[in-house]
């Protein structure tokens, strides 16, 4: 299978009666089939061309996960122009208007939720010919046309036209560009990564050597289906086993979008989900706070039964043992009593996450291991289409990105690109038929990324002596001393933000300065109830509370210090020694998250650069400060 399309036949002439696709748009998920999916994606290729659709056009795609996402995407290739997914989540006008214009977009679909967006940059864009919308609306502006009257010209053009929608479909080869899949432009302009179609496929095949499926399997999408990673993972890997996907309820606001995540897993039941960290954080607070209505007894039990399965499952591949045997009974009652009940809520039939994105805390990775559905990290990028490793439930390694997809080459090397032994730290570098084809109109970065077919990820990491890969973080991220030693901040940041409920966010900072500084993002609401509990006389406004909350921050960074409880868990010179306590926290709405919801550093010491210079004055190292104090109002 070399294309997109390839791959699609084949699975519709395997697996043709069985559903595909799920969607709820009323009371309950309907069904498609492969081949009731495979007749509208012909319709609707057909009536691109009869719109005047060319092999090589862009098309852009703006839409929340739906059917004719999918349904879209698989149009738009078969008619063999190239696909330009956008993410829902671009709100700026010129966030879209360079996309669409870089991309050269001819033709845009869109879902009538996004499409008030177009409306306003439309008249900014000249090559745009075509508005299709996914949508009935009671009126169309200018070159909108609705989705319904396309899949009409289809109908009509398939009458007489049929040989032509095949002969542009098999004219399409493995190396024509199917998607030009932007980055979040963090530290510059966005750049147009081009994946072709056996990018595609072949990363496919490189999941499938990871994990097997079966027909019977599920997946509810709940990532943005614009990242090559929803494709890949969410639909074009289940497409090869005929198995079946949904996508969650669109709401008529992204909020509720994300509360029908909840109530969707409920009703489809789904076997795997895919999983970011910041999605992963809110499943376990959701659980926790499940747990917590239930009073203190069971919250005890839980705590309990969570420490149990830890000390039996330690890191997954070395779990259990002859000395853990009594563990492991204790552990069958506490999963009958709790841990099962825990599954039912979240459908019953989950068998695994598999996570992607930033780096995956280990302590979230036990928790969802305790509770009996493991969350498997893994670990790509979207220049590798975006898979290159993963853990699986037949080989493990908490703390880890997994094992090498087969069919991929992985070296680890120094800065002056000289390969490194096992264990030693380096660049991540790959190579195999998953590697971009490049940035579109943009050779410089592409000859900076991928050489002599090596992709340069950017990312530090080593391979363990079990064949496991260890990430990092990214170097541009690294923490840099004054000494030139360097370190990469995620694992602090992630494991002290997920170990205490009074802090939301941690950015740690160093750039060749005497010590480490941290801008801390607080839980209020929490450093409140703290207040109230171990001085309920004092009201919240005064200096006196807010300094209380201020050394209750100060006291869980001492933990990781020499003499606290979790000493020796972090090398201390990269703790901070000093801590800046912000007013709001870091979103995408203020641009200091990406739209992976990564934290966009760059821009976050742009922001803040004052109370980073701040922190290195004898003033600004004390946490209680009148800047920390006034931030806490």
């Amino acid at each position: 299978m070399k294309t997109i399309i390839n791959l699609f036949e084949a699975s519709v002439k395997k697996y043709g009666g069985n559903t595909f696709l799920w969607e709820k748009k009323t009371a309950k998920f309907e069904p498609l089939t492969y081949q009731e999916t495979k007749m509208r994606v012909y319709r609707l290729a057909a009536g691109l061309i009869s719109m005047g659709v060319e092999a090589g056009d862009k098309i852009a795609l703006l839409s929340e996960g739906r059917n004719d996402w999918v349904i879209g995407e698989l149009a738009i290739l078969y008619t063999g122009a190239a696909n330009v997914p956008l993410s829902v989540k671009l709100e700026e006008k010129n966030d879209l208007i360079f996309r669409l214009k870089h991309s050269e977009a001819k033709y845009i679909m869109v879902s009538g939720g996004q499409l008030r967006k177009i409306r306003l940059i439309i008249n900014d864009l000249p090559l745009v010919e075509k508005i299709i919308v996914f949508d009935t609306l009671d009126a169309y502006d200018g070159k909108e046309t609705p989705m319904e009257n396309v899949l009409a010209e289809g109908d009509r053009f398939l009458e007489t036209r049929y040989d032509e929608l095949i002969a542009r479909s098999k004219a399409v080869k493995d190396n024509d560009i199917a998607n030009i899949s932007y980055t979040s432009g963090t530290t510059a302009d966005p750049k147009g990564i081009m994946l072709s179609h056996r990018n595609y496929t072949a990363n496919v095949e490189q999941c499938m050597s990871l994990v097997k499926l079966s027909r019977e399997d599920s997946n509810l999408i709940i990532i943005p289906l614009d990242h090559c990673f929803g494709h890949v993972v969410g639909f074009y890997a289940f497409m090869a086993y005929g198995a079946n996907v949904a996508t969650v309820q669109t709401g008529k606001t992204p909020i509720e979008s994300l509360k029908n995540i909840p109530l969707n897993i409920k009703e489809f039941r789904p076997t795997l989900i895919m999983s970011v960290p910041a999605l992963a954080k809110s499943f376990r607070k959701n659980i926790e706070a499940t747990i917590q209505k239930k009073g203190k007894t069971a919250e005890k039990l839980f705590r309990k039964a969570l420490q149990t399965a830890y000390e039996y499952n330690r890191e997954g591949y070395n779990k259990g043992g002859i000395a853990r045997i009594h563990k492991r009974l204790l552990l069958a009652i506490y999963d009958k009593l709790i841990f099962s009940k825990v599954r039912e809520a979240m459908g019953g039939r989950m068998k695994f996450f598999i996570g992607g994105g930033a780096l995956l805390d280990i302590e979230l990775q036990r928790f969802f291991y305790a509770i009996g559905i493991p969350m498997f990290q893994g670990y790509g990028l979207s220049e590798a289409t975006p898979v290159i490793s993963s853990n699986t439930p037949r080989k493990h390694k908490l703390g880890s990105s997994g094992v090498l997809a087969k069919k991929l080459k992985l070296k680890i090397v120094d800065s002056e690109d000289r390969a490194l032994p096992v264990g030693e730290q380096g660049e991540i570098v790959v190579k195999g038929e998953n590697v971009m084809l490049g940035y579109w109109k943009n050779p410089e970065a592409t000859k900076e990324t991928v050489r002599d077919g090596w992709l340069y990820t950017g990312d530090m990491g080593y391979m363990d002596k079990d064949g496991f890969l260890h990430v990092l973080g990214r170097f541009k991220s690294l923490l840099i001393s004054n000494d030139g030693e360097k370190y990469s901040p995620e694992g602090i940041e992630e494991g002290i933000c997920d170990s205490t409920k009074y802090i939301e966010q941690m950015m740690l900072h160093n750039n060749q300065d005497p010590y480490t500084v941290a801008l801390v993002v607080p839980d209020k609401t929490q450093l409140k109830k703290y207040v109230e509990r171990i001085r309920p006389e004092l009201d919240w406004d005064s200096i006196e509370a807010k300094e209380l909350a201020l050394k209750k921050i100060q006291e869980i960074i001492n933990r990781y210090k020499n003499g606290g409880v979790y000493a020796g868990e972090y090398p201390e010179r990269w703790l901070p020694a000093a801590i800046a306590v912000l007013e709001e926290p870091f979103t995408e709405q203020n641009r200091l998250l990406n739209s992976s919801l990564k934290m966009v550093r760059g821009k976050i010491e742009e922001y803040y650069k004052e109370r980073l210079e701040y922190l290195y004055t004898s003033e600004g190292k004390q946490i209680v400060n009148d800047k920390n104090i006034f931030s806490l109002k």
